[in-house]
């Protein structure tokens, strides 16, 4: 795996990217005597989690005894729902020890990560989302818009922010961090491979940058040739699942839309779980 971390310049997007109809006619299979579920980006909306959650862990009654079950999550745990933090407690905690599971890093938990190494990154992590995670944590973001009015306002923007990240460093749980420094890249599980962002066309998997697996978009979504493994993914929030040959995109703007989307691979067969907007 080459490095690259790294945010890119603009700010994440925040529309809603319309999915026309799509039809997958490739035949696909999941390990035998395994059935995957994959959770899309979930920010920071644990009421949802437990819905969609419960709903799996009935859905998954059915399966024939035996049958290995596990949870892939695609990464976008926290930032722009206030309950983040709750969404980390609830991952980590017991409610999911029925279940193998597989944690995936999403370009949100990246950011995280990097504030926790540069507190001058404070600034432009709230604007993807981080204010709604510091207040989860319970910190106050800096006013940032208000620095750019003088010097003075920005040298003291810049204090507080070395505070806030001075005190978030000392009081965010060890459990927390343990969590986020062990989320995977990708997942490669029978004929699937779970990533967060996509992939870059034409490059083998191990040759992938961490930005790109994190962060990509047109590149990736707009491309019409297929991978080696049907690639299932969020980041990019749409008014619909996506599925066909190429990809199964699962980011149905849960903290805005509420709806958190799911998919379950048993076998050849391919279907979809949700929850319902309130």
């Amino acid at each position: 795996m080459r490095k690259g971390f790294g945010l890119q310049p603009q700010a994440v997007e925040t529309e809603i990217r319309h999915e026309p109809a799509a039809i997958a006619t490739r035949v696909s299979e999941s390990p035998a005597g395994e059935c995957l579920y994959a959770i899309g980006d979930i920010h920071g909306r644990r009421d949802l989690l437990e819905k969609l959650v419960e709903q799996i862990r009935e859905d998954s009654q059915s399966l024939p005894e035996g049958t290995k079950r596990t949870i892939v999550f695609l990464g976008d745990y926290i930032d722009r729902g206030l309950q983040s933090r709750d969404v980390i407690d609830f991952l980590i905690g017991d409610q999911l020890s029925d279940f193998e599971t597989v944690f995936l890093m999403g370009n949100h938990e990246e950011a995280l990560l990097r504030f926790l190494d540069d507190a001058s990154f404070g600034k432009q992590w709230v604007r993807y989302g981080g204010g709604e995670t510091l207040y989860s944590y319970g910190f106050q973001p800096p006013n940032t818009r208000a620095s750019l009015r003088s010097h003075d306002a920005m040298a003291e923007a810049q204090k507080a922010w070395e505070m806030v990240w001075t005190q978030f460093r000392e009081r965010l749980p060890q459990e927390h961090l343990e969590f986020y420094r062990s989320l995977q890249p990708y997942h490669i599980a029978g004929d699937y491979l779970f990533v967060h962002a996509g992939m870059r066309p034409d490059t083998p998997i191990e040759e992938q940058t961490v930005r790109d697996l994190l962060w990509i978009r047109d590149e990736f979504l707009d491309d019409s040739r297929e991978f080696d493994h049907v690639v299932v993914h969020g980041h990019t929030p749409a008014d619909d699942i996506h599925y066909d040959n190429r990809r199964i995109g699962l980011d149905t703007g849960a903290f805005i839309s509420g709806r958190l989307s799911a998919a379950k691979l048993f076998g050849k067969d391919v279907s979809f779980l949700e929850t319902s907007p309130a």
